[in-house]
């Protein structure tokens, strides 16, 4: 399993929210890049890094943390945050990004984002859905939608996904444990993509229960942030 450490960005410094409320942000450190090195430092090899601005806006915004984290470290990192254009998609993939997250892009313009699969490939790209019940939020949580997970899901999987991370809203941000059940029907329904599971992990059991359910991955944010977990018990799980 994929352990991924979460760096997301408002302003340029590092924060998290609690259930994608953007004031209830508290910011951790005041260098992202720093952050990622630590978790270089830490025998990590992957990161997932959300420009919030971007997200809000509906365009990449912290373009200078991007890159300043792919000049310093060797991470293998996943993107996500407002990515709408052909034109942000190339940069990013010239930056040398590992995959780029597409969220509400994929629910308001589906074509553009199959376009997107079949133009760039399909492993660039990792289908970002947050929900609410099971139901689809987007433009930074802060809209809410009547598309369901597992219709959205259905209709990109005959295109070509292979990787979805789906975030339950109710969880993220709140150390309570992660939405179990709704993985497990993900991973039932749709054996052959790479489930990437984000939101709620508090400590090392949940990763271990996560592991267990055979997710591809698992995000892990705040429960770093607030010492909940050790960048150094991370490489234990993997």
């Amino acid at each position: 399993m994929r352990i991924i450490p979460a760096i997301d960005i408002i302003n340029g410094k590092c924060v998290r929210l609690s259930q994608g409320d953007y004031g209830k942000m508290k910011v951790y450190r005041e260098d992202p890049v720093e952050v990622a090195k630590e978790f270089e430092d830490a025998d990590l090899e992957y990161l997932h890094l959300v420009d919030l601005d971007g997200a809000k806006k509906g365009e990449v915004v912290n373009w200078k943390v991007i890159r300043d984290i792919q000049e310093d470290t060797a991470l293998n990192v996943d993107f996500g945050g407002g990515v709408k254009t052909d034109e942000e998609v190339q940069s990013l993939l010239d930056l040398g990004i590992s995959q780029i997250n597409v969220g509400s892009l994929a629910v308001k313009e589906p074509e553009k984002f199959i376009a997107w699969l079949k133009k760039y490939g399909a492993e660039n790209f990792i289908l970002s859905a947050d929900v609410k019940g099971e139901n689809v939020s987007i433009n930074g949580w802060l809209e809410s939608t009547d598309f369901r997970l597992f219709d959205l899901v259905s209709k990109f999987e005959v295109h070509g996904l292979e990787y979805l991370c789906v975030t339950d809203i109710a969880t993220d941000g709140m150390l309570t444990g992660p939405n179990f059940g709704l993985y497990k029907k993900l991973k039932k329904q749709f054996p052959k993509i790479k489930v990437i599971a984000s939101g709620g992990v508090s400590s090392i059991d949940d990763l271990k229960e996560l592991k267990h359910i055979n997710v591809y991955g698992a995000i892990v944010g705040k429960a770093i942030y607030e010492g909940k977990i050790k960048p150094e018990e991370l490489k234990e799980i993997q």
